[in-house]
């Protein structure tokens, strides 16, 4: 994954005011475009690696597809740049730009693309896990972050059960990380029930939105969340966990699904 993830280039660094030259590793960025039965359906700017898992995963979040059992064939053709991908099923593109607000749930509920209606999902799992878990999965996530630590160029999204990470997905953008790991999940079948979402950035609304279409009921991350990614999370009923660094943690919604590994509370004042 190296090789495809990573360029040299010549920098000029000064530390302490000297001068020095040396190469310095820097995250590869190029696009892909995807066609759809013959049609080009988007271009995305990515990093050069997992593109068959990224352009699956793509497909599923756009709502083109709901299976791999629907793709007949979906080739890569990294030279020049494209993701061929033929269908089994009529494909309608959708208007990109058009808004949309639903309800659910006596809830109202705001979506940036029309698309997000039909592919976001209400979680109805009641999957449980522990901080100590959470602290263990972050710390062997964090240790599987060699290209960030490496360019700090990156997001990273990975999947994971109670006990370990099973599969984790780098590229410089957040979205395509997380349609890398959905490609994976599609590729490989495999059922989110008890499984979990780690993520290296902050959570977005657009985060959430992507991890409700994957079908998973938590988000493990290291950073902020917004407001409207919080309120999508209660209303999709994602657990949403923020700041999960150093055997700390906040959970921000559907706090059912989180225990601690004692009965004390510590009531803190003030702002952290």
């Amino acid at each position: 994954m190296s090789e495809k993830s990573l360029s040299l280039w010549k920098t000029t660094k000064y530390h302490h005011h000297l001068k020095a030259t040396e190469e310095e590793e820097i995250a590869r960025e190029t696009a892909i475009t995807i066609t759809v039965n013959g049609d080009q359906y988007a271009t995305i700017v990515c990093t050069p690696n997992d593109v068959y898992e990224l352009t699956l995963g793509y497909l599923a979040s756009e709502g083109l597809i709901r299976s791999v059992d629907q793709v007949e064939n979906l080739s890569i053709d990294e030279a020049k740049g494209f993701a061929y991908a033929d269908l089994s099923i009529p494909v309608s593109f959708p208007k990109r730009s058009e808004r949309w607000i639903g309800s659910c749930c006596g809830k109202s509920r705001e979506f940036y693309l029309k698309q997000d209606v039909n592919t976001a999902k209400t979680i109805m799992s009641q999957a449980n896990i522990s901080t100590k878990q959470i602290n263990q999965l972050m710390m062997e996530f964090d240790s599987m972050a060699e290209i960030f630590n490496r360019t700090g160029g990156v997001h990273q999204a990975a999947l994971a059960s109670g006990d370990k990470v099973i599969g984790s997905y780098i590229d410089i953008g957040r979205h395509n990380a997380l349609d890398k790991l959905y490609g994976y999940i599609l590729q490989n079948r495999i059922t989110l029930k008890n499984k979990c979402v780690l993520f290296s950035g902050r959570i977005s609304s657009e985060v959430v939105l992507k991890v409700s279409k994957i079908g998973a009921g938590l988000l493990v991350a290291k950073s902020a969340p917004t407001d409207l990614a919080l309120r999508l999370a209660d209303d999709l009923q994602i657990t949403a966990v923020g700041f999960a660094r150093d055997s700390n943690l906040n959970v921000y919604t559907h706090e059912n699904r989180v225990y601690g590994d004692t009965n004390q509370n510590i009531h803190f004042l003030g702002r952290r």
